[in-house]
């Protein structure tokens, strides 16, 4: 055996390596993300500086900008102040529950995170900031395994999603919930986290991602 084995290995460890690969290669992987989004960033400055001179000579350009400029704060491009409701989704404790309980009953998955999200949009959110990061309307919410993947960057539970607007509309529209509804026996029986909070002040960060479209259709009738 010892043979067998000196000889497959071959001077290499035969314990599996994967893992440890695979989280190097998601920490490069954020790093790179890291860079793009400062790149795009600064050409972006540098783009809307152009714009914003050559507005000085054209009426048609300075009008345009100051359309978006009215239409920035709506969008999620400025930063945006005000009192606000904060929610914590966080994992079960790691503790024997017996056989029928499985694994993913124990972790807060991607269609929990959305219908917080969801719920909050609907409660007449002005803004919406899931962990450090603002998102907007066309932001997606993904999940792999019990991680979360907001525009390139992964993080680990607890997931915290911020809305500003009105305290108790939010969380009416969060008691109102038939998502989170579920998602709150699940807290009760295994000790999932879910934890909410108004805050009397907070100031949501500009969005710095990505803002081409992919796919856009026009309604009928505009």
């Amino acid at each position: 055996m010892f043979a067998a084995s000196a000889s497959t290995a071959r001077g290499t460890d035969l314990r599996e390596g994967g893992r440890t690969r695979i989280t190097e290669l998601i920490t490069a992987e954020q790093r790179r993300t890291h860079r793009e989004r400062d790149d795009y960033q600064r050409l972006r400055r540098e783009v809307d500086g152009i714009s914003r001179q050559h507005g000085r000579r054209d009426a048609r350009v300075k009008e345009a900008q100051a359309r978006a400029d009215g239409l920035a704060v709506r969008a999620g491009f400025t930063t945006l102040p005000g009192s606000a409701v904060r929610v914590t989704l966080d994992d079960a404790p790691q503790r024997d529950f017996g056989r029928d309980v499985s694994p993913d009953d124990l972790v807060v998955h991607q269609a929990d995170v959305q219908a917080v999200v969801n719920a909050l949009w609907a409660g007449g959110a002005a803004g919406m900031q899931i962990m450090d990061q603002r998102v907007i309307s066309t932001s997606a919410v993904r999940c792999v395994g019990n991680t979360l993947i907001l525009q390139g960057v992964v993080y680990s539970p607890p997931f915290t999603i911020t809305a500003v607007g009105e305290p108790r509309r939010l969380r009416q529209a969060l008691d109102a919930s038939p998502e989170i509804a579920v998602y709150r026996r699940y807290v009760r029986e295994y000790g999932l986290g879910y934890s909410v909070k108004s805050v009397d002040r907070v100031t949501l960060p500009a969005y710095t991602g990505n803002v081409t479209m992919n796919h856009a259709t026009v309604p009928e009738g505009s």
